[in-house]
């Protein structure tokens, strides 16, 4: 292995603005070596004191980019990892603890006992699949033919019959959803043994669930002896795959599967009112009072175009923030929830989980919702949505570039029982890891909300009392509705400056409940017509999006949580007619779980693609 040494004489240059929030090197220091680390993995490196070297005050990605963008340029070297802090999940051994759901411990039906089994293994290194293996095509769960289905829950029946301390067992692939997302691990291994690790809520959260099911179907494979078994996805971007599908729905006790148990993808802890025909809620609020079938329909296609293309116009926005070593979702106002995960992944889990539980079990907690089998489905399609927002191939759809996302890792049980550690970095190609989505035609695509009449603007005021931000006390409590005006970076954009970069709100600072379940919409220039009196939907194309978080833990004695959330406004400018107006009227308006919801801060912002 060859060594780079590094002075403290040296420029740096960055051509591109950076969209994520800027680290310093402060007293830390820089570290080079060329030692190999306690994970025995060579793609990271630790430092002796005796080679560390002070630059305080340098910005990270600066350094980077003045030794030849080793990330950015796609050059993985070792170095590039000694230079970031990304997040490190621990090895089965370290820093796990019981998973936490706050005020609600006593009444939780599932385990909070969530820490892996301990085998004493090595963790190693992954390594791709070979090329002779054959691409497994995840498929739409509601068209699997008989065998695709049959094949299925016999391998979810033999998943459920091991034991549960094995790596492999049901309770176990469960657990991990509950430890990485309620608080079971920390960051001891970065340095951080009093931060929590967190997947959610930041750039992580694409990169860990695909890893998760990467390993989870071929586990399901490996137990039925098929190298070609592919996971079904829950196709709920298209109307025919709306409902949750028939093979996931309580049958009478099947002896070919289970012996006296019942259908093994079947899961009790779901709510009763939401069983086919009815249809999933891409904007579920907690209520069903919108379940007309025709305007649901058009609404959960206006959502996932919201999701990715609206609000997903760019890296930040689609994949969240920022999230690196040392950073503490709990007090940290970044970083922010990416576009589909605080839109239609959170209203899927929600929908489907029984909100007549103290804690949503299954699928509405984050601590339980891998004990569901439909957890898995779902969360494929939130992968799918991934490709299929890269399949676009629209200015700014690109994955992050920072060293501090590519070399992100955490650790998993492989098919072989394996404990082996993997990075952000390698899931972004899925053709190197020999699974794939099978390409139909997409309904949503032109599920571009309608555009206002602006002819009969003229008709339309703005609704209720607006204040400007200087009139607004921050932190804001939104326990009411909130109307305010935001000044604009700049009006009437070029298509030359739309092609540069989105212009987005940004809802930042944001504390709330973690043991709570937490919903508000955002309007932008909404409008009422004064005879009707009547407020947007989410059908209008004065709607936003929305905020909201499933509950995740968090500790008895401070419940808060931090997020910021981020909408595109190019699209919603045009749609409602107002690209030349110097401000824009954000309309704020708590849905569940707010009362003790702040906000910190509202703005504008440009962002680069």
């Amino acid at each position: 292995m060859s060594c780079l040494l590094l002075t403290s004489s040296f420029t740096t240059t960055n051509s591109k603005p950076n969209t994520f929030k800027a680290r310093t090197i402060k007293t830390r220091g820089l570290r080079v070596s060329c030692n190999v680390t306690p994970t025995n993995d060579d793609n990271q490196i630790i430092l002796p004191e005796t080679q560390k070297l002070i630059m305080p005050n340098v910005d990270r990605r600066d350094l980077l980019v003045g030794l030849g963008g080793l990330c950015t340029a796609g050059n993985l070297s070792s170095l590039s990892s000694a230079l970031a802090d990304p997040i490190v999940a621990p090895p089965p051994d370290l820093s796990c603890k019981d998973a936490s759901v706050g005020n609600n411990a006593k009444k939780t039906l599932r385990p909070l006992e969530c820490c892996p089994p301990n085998l004493n293994k090595k963790v190693k290194r992954f390594v791709f699949p070979n090329d002779q293996e054959p691409v497994r095509i995840r498929w739409p769960a509601h068209k699997g033919t008989k065998e695709q289905v049959d094949k299925y829950k016999k391998a979810v029946a033999a998943m459920r019959a091991l034991p549960d301390d094995h790596p492999h067992s049901f309770k176990q692939q469960a657990s991990i959803h509950c430890a990485y997302c309620n608080g079971g691990y920390t960051q001891a291994l970065s340095g951080y043994p009093d931060t929590e690790l967190q997947i959610h809520n930041s750039w992580l959260f694409f990169p860990f669930h695909r890893w998760y099911l990467y390993f989870y179907e071929r586990i399901l494979g490996k137990l039925i002896c098929d190298p070609t078994f592919a996971l079904p996805y829950w196709n709920w971007d298209n109307p025919a795959g709306m409902q949750i599908p028939e093979m996931f729905l309580y049958e009478k006790c099947n002896p070919k599967y289970l012996g006296d148990k019942c259908n093994p993808l079947y899961d009790e802890y779901r709510d009763p009112k939401h069983q086919p025909p009815q249809l999933v809620n891409l904007q579920f609020n907690g209520d069903d009072k919108d379940s007309d079938t025709i305007d649901l329909i058009k609404r959960n296609l206006f959502t996932v175009y919201r999701d990715l293309v609206r609000n997903g116009g760019d890296t930040i926005s689609f994949f969240g923030g920022m999230y690196v070593a040392g950073d503490d979702p709990v007090r940290n106002g970044d970083p922010s929830v990416g576009s589909v995960e605080a839109s239609s992944h959170t209203a899927v889990h929600r929908w489907v989980g029984n909100s007549n539980l103290p804690n949503g079990e299954d699928m509405g907690n984050f601590y339980s919702a891998g004990y569901d089998p439909l957890f898995y489905v779902h969360h494929a399609n939130v992968d799918r949505m991934w490709k299929l927002w890269k399949d676009l191939r629209l200015p700014g759809h690109v994955e992050p570039t920072e060293c501090d996302w590519l070399n992100s890792s955490y650790v998993f049980y492989d098919e072989n029982q394996d404990l082996v550690r993997v990075f952000n970095k390698d899931s972004v190609d899925i053709k190197k890891l020999k699974f794939d989505y099978p390409k139909f035609e997409l309904p949503w695509i032109n599920s571009r909300p309608p555009r206002r009449d602006k002819m009969s603007q003229v008709a339309l005021i703005a609704l209720g009392d607006v204040k400007s931000l200087d009139e607004v006390k921050f932190p804001f409590k939104l326990d009411k509705i909130l109307k305010v005006l935001v000044k604009r970076p700049g009006v009437n954009r070029t298509n030359e400056d739309k092609a540069k970069s989105n212009e987005n709100l940004l809802i930042n600072g944001i504390k709330y409940r973690g043991d709570k379940f937490v919903k508000f919409d955002v309007f932008v220039n909404d409008k009422v017509n004064t005879d009707e009196g009547k407020f947007p939907t989410p059908s209008d194309p004065e709607y936003a999006g929305g905020f909201a978080e499933l509950p995740h833990g968090g500790n008895e004695s401070n419940m808060l949580m931090s997020s910021a959330v981020r909408f595109g406004l190019d699209e919603l400018l045009e749609d409602t007619n107002t690209e030349g107006d110097e401000y824009a009227v954000v309309t704020l308006v708590p849905i569940i779980g707010t009362e003790n919801l702040t906000i910190q801060e509202i703005k504008i912002e440009l962002v680069p693609v």
